[in-house]
């Protein structure tokens, strides 16, 4: 874990496990016509409310339809909750930079103060959050940011943990399992997303260096990657794209939530001996773990990222954090302190196995 967290990743999905399991939140208000089922939130809690009562924050997901972000929300939500802020959950039904830009203009056009949003591209929304920006809505990326030169379009990014921690520690989980031996291809969501290209070139050098009896499909790691677009319908089509090219794959990395819960099925139904991991919901995976189809997945804890966001937004709104490299800001009881990049990190990814799932599960 980066040194410069103040709780390492464990520590902050053991308190939110004792939290969500104890806490009842609020609702979440969504505009999108396509989803209006409320949330239950649950994070940490703090004793000062140091936002302006009638703060309005819109909560924007890549998709609204993906249950990692209905997670990402129920933090939001608990935050937007103790600091007396008014929530929206709002979004398109395809993780894509067009579709959320016609939202960003959305909060824009309703005067919205903050936007909290997870980019689905990192380039196509940045003119549309320049805009916002220019308006006065003071922007946090959280759990996919813009691209680095794009980092002045918004205030700070909370993402989960530093990329190669991210990146290095799939190749891991996915090499205990084929034995450190073998040929690896990925299932990524789309080419556009920073997040999981950042973590795929984390990957490439690691498994080189690290096993030397294993390699990329189809001999680099260009050729081993195959794109799902964080559709199930199109994530189950790659994975045996992956199968029909590399018939003699052994293991495949999903680092989406919806591309490992959908080669995990796709596994299930066929039969197939090959090794799955990737970043998965432990609520989603843990039919494919009780059951044996597969033996790990990882992620950090969404519900915090959601959560951190917000107080990030409502205190860069009200003047209290400026982002700026080296400041810190509170989140409930923790401090988090922005890197290069205006970036804090939220921790370590945290794995899932038959010893713990049956915990997780009932969590997110």
């Amino acid at each position: 874990m980066n040194n410069r967290l103040v709780k390492s990743g464990f520590k902050a999905f053991a308190l939110t496990s004792v939290l969500a399991l104890g806490i009842a939140g609020c609702a979440s208000s969504t505009t999108e016509s396509a989803s209006t089922e409320e949330e239950d939130t649950s994070a940490e809690t703090t004793e000062e409310a140091p936002a302006e009562d009638g703060l309005r924050i819109a909560i924007m997901p890549k998709a609204i339809n993906i249950g990692y972000f209905s997670a990402w929300d129920e933090g939001a939500q608990k935050a937007c909750e103790e600091l007396g802020a008014s929530c929206d959950y709002i979004g398109p039904n395809e993780a894509t930079g067009p579709a959320q830009v016609q939202f960003i203009n959305q909060v824009i056009q309703e005067g919205y103060d903050a936007l909290v949003i997870s980019a689905a591209d990192q380039n196509a929304i940045v003119p549309a959050l320049e805009e916002a920006a220019a308006a006065g809505i003071t922007i946090v990326t959280s759990d996919a940011d813009v691209a680095p030169e794009a980092a002045d379009a918004r205030l700070v990014s909370i993402l989960p943990s530093a990329a190669d921690r991210i990146g290095t520690a799939e190749v891991d989980w996915v090499a205990e399992e084929m034995g450190e031996e073998g040929s690896v291809a990925i299932l990524s969501a789309a080419a556009t997303a920073a997040n999981q290209n950042i973590w795929i070139e984390a990957m490439g050098p690691y498994l080189e260096e690290t096993y030397p009896n294993m390699s990329w499909a189809g001999g680099s790691l260009e050729s081993a990657v195959f794109y799902g677009d964080d559709d199930p319908t199109k994530s189950v089509e790659q994975f045996n794209a992956i199968l029909a090219q590399y018939p003699d794959v052994g293991g495949i990395i999903a680092p989406t939530t919806v591309g490992v819960l959908a080669a995990a099925q796709e596994k299930k139904a066929k039969g197939v001996d090959v090794a799955v991991t990737g970043l998965g919901l432990p609520s989603e995976m843990a039919p494919y773990i009780e059951d044996g189809t597969i033996t790990k997945v990882g992620l950090w804890n969404p519900i915090d990222l959601g959560y951190v966001g917000v107080y990030a937004a409502v205190l860069g709104h009200n003047g209290e954090f400026d982002g700026s490299v080296g400041s810190t800001f509170m989140a409930g009881e923790t401090s988090y302190e922005v890197v290069d990049g205006g970036i804090a990190f939220l921790g370590d990814p945290f794995t899932f196995t038959i010893d713990n799932i049956a915990t997780f599960k009932e969590i997110y």
